[in-house]
């Protein structure tokens, strides 16, 4: 099994939901109840647990369009799996990786956060707790931000103070009605930029034995780049990349060649994407969840997934030319159900050998020079004045490192221009494409040749962060009809104004009072 539950400190207030006849008693989370966090050291050792122990890769991923119903013969993965691709209200509870794990797990790394900003407040907020004071408010933000991008619309001015946020807590309290109301997006998004503005200044690292694990600067910086792109306030999202990318990112990515050329062996492969050595991860996640099986080269879960004809005709052929040309492709392992780029591995942790029981735990790069130089590429284009030949550049630098190519602006966006839009109800798979139809949430693209190059950013930004759920939330930014294949039934499609979109909060949430997403 995944999911081995303790009910001691967060996990037992958190399992108080099952039976919680309000909300207020719902979010009445105590981080660690076995300590008064009264000394530097404490405020240090507490934030070990401001970050979310599950991650959103599992339902984004197979929420988005690069799964596939690969038939009724192969099997499920349980019942997550399945209510998830068939963008149903997820029921199950028995995995980390469901909405009621993630939901715990970011609203208790929300509660540690809290605990060690009021006793740095307690303790007269000296400068020597600057940095802690900085983690935490980082680590904030970005739980708010995981829950925000799942279970909510995306941002878009034009209707943020209509559309639903998540209740944002701001302190320990053990009595939260006050914050059990889910208020607005637009009230979420700016309590998420106060947290980032007023951290991101005082994270050093020094503070940390290893960085990478932590908010380091480099990682704070990232973070709020990404944010800025969704809250489409583009000047900051380069001012933020420039803090890590300077001006040219050329060398800054990963070495795709290098990981392509490593022995084909699966775990080795795993390990070097992951490692806390490699200069292109800027933050690294250790979390508990069952993806690295669902999505792996494993016999495990065929039914839906990534499958041969979704990454090879839809997601590699690009300007570069087939899917050969591309490093990231020289060695994809699995079935042909389920083919499985070597980037995230499991490793499991036995609570009890004799019963074969404990937590499957991933490690995910969750911040990335590749992927801050896309969305530093993609702000230059949506800026009012566009900068094409630096988006063009920053491209280029991505794709180098991928094919060992590089093209001109005239050449990308011709590549784009020339390509058929892919039905939106497709019936076959020969009619797969990369291009899809976008409609912009609150994004103003000036001109084709800036979509164009949009498209491209899309395209390169899916292969990047194939197996790591980021497509979903382009497809939510970008209004993006995705088709889900059936076995046997019609196909189900998501149309751009489908309230699916925003993944539906808890089950126990619900029943504990707070209002649910519209469907």
């Amino acid at each position: 099994m995944n999911r081995n539950i303790k009910l001691t400190g967060q996990s037992a207030v958190a399992a108080l939901a099952l039976f919680a006849s309000s909300c207020n008693d719902f979010l009445d989370t105590v981080p660690d109840d076995r300590t008064e966090i009264d000394a530097p050291g404490k405020v240090t050792n507490i934030l070990v647990s401001a970050y979310p122990s599950v991650s959103s890769i599992y339902m984004a991923e197979l929420s988005s369009d690069n799964a596939k119903d690969n038939g009724s013969l192969y099997d499920v993965y349980g019942q997550l799996q399945q209510e998830t691709y068939l963008w149903r209200d997820v029921t199950s509870s028995d995995t980390d990786d469901c909405p009621t794990g993630l939901w715990d797990a970011c609203y208790n790394a929300i509660a540690s956060a809290n605990t060690a900003l009021q006793a740095i407040e307690e303790m007269g907020d000296p400068i020597s707790l600057r940095p802690q004071k900085g983690e935490a408010l980082l680590c904030r933000a970005y739980a708010h931000f995981q829950l925000a991008t799942m279970f909510c619309h995306t941002y878009n001015p034009a209707n943020s103070q209509s559309v639903m946020g998540i209740p944002y807590m701001l302190k320990p309290e053990t009595t939260v009605f006050t914050y059990a109301k889910r208020g607005n997006l637009e009230d979420t998004y700016a309590a998420i930029e106060r947290d980032i503005e007023a951290g991101v200044p005082l994270i050093d690292d020094a503070i940390y034995s290893v960085p990478k694990y932590h908010f380091n600067k480099k990682a704070a910086c990232a973070f709020a780049a990404r944010f800025y792109l969704y809250y489409l306030k583009y000047d900051k999202v380069i001012e933020y990349a420039d803090k890590v990318l300077g001006t040219n990112a050329s060398g800054q990515t990963r070495s795709w060649q290098g990981l392509s050329e490593l022995a084909t062996d699966y775990e080795l492969r795993c390990n070097a994407y992951i490692s806390h050595t490699e200069s292109c991860n800027l933050m690294l996640q250790a979390v508990r969840s069952s993806w690295p099986y669902t999505h792996g080269p494993y016999s495990i879960g065929l039914r839906y997934g990534n499958a041969y004809r979704v990454l090879l005709s839809e997601i590699l052929p690009g300007p570069w030319g087939a899917y050969n040309k591309l490093y990231i492709s020289n060695g994809i392992w699995g079935f042909e159900q389920k083919y499985s780029f070597p980037k995230i591995i499991g490793y499991f942790e036995y609570t009890d050998k004799t019963a074969g029981i404990g937590f499957l735990h991933m490690v995910n790069p969750v911040f990335t020079t590749d992927e801050l130089i896309m969305c530093r590429a993609e702000a230059y284009l949506l800026r009012n004045n566009p900068d094409i030949d630096r988006a063009v550049a920053d491209i280029n630098v991505v794709l180098e490192s991928m094919t060992g190519q590089t093209f001109s602006k005239e050449m990308l966006i011709a590549y784009y221009k020339a390509l058929k839009f892919m039905p939106v109800n497709i019936k076959d798979d020969d009619d797969r494409s990369i291009k899809k139809a976008i409609n912009p949430q609150g994004i103003r693209i000036a001109d084709e040749n800036v979509e164009n190059l949009v498209q491209c950013i899309l395209h390169v930004r899916r292969v990047l962060t194939v197996h790591e759920g980021l497509r979903w939330f382009d497809i939510k930014r970008y209004g993006i009809e995705v088709t889900h294949t059936r076995d046997g039934m019609a196909n189900d499609v998501l149309t751009v104004d489908d309230p699916r979109r925003a993944i539906q909060i808890p089950q126990e949430v619900i029943a504990a009072g707070l209002e649910a997403n519209p469907r």
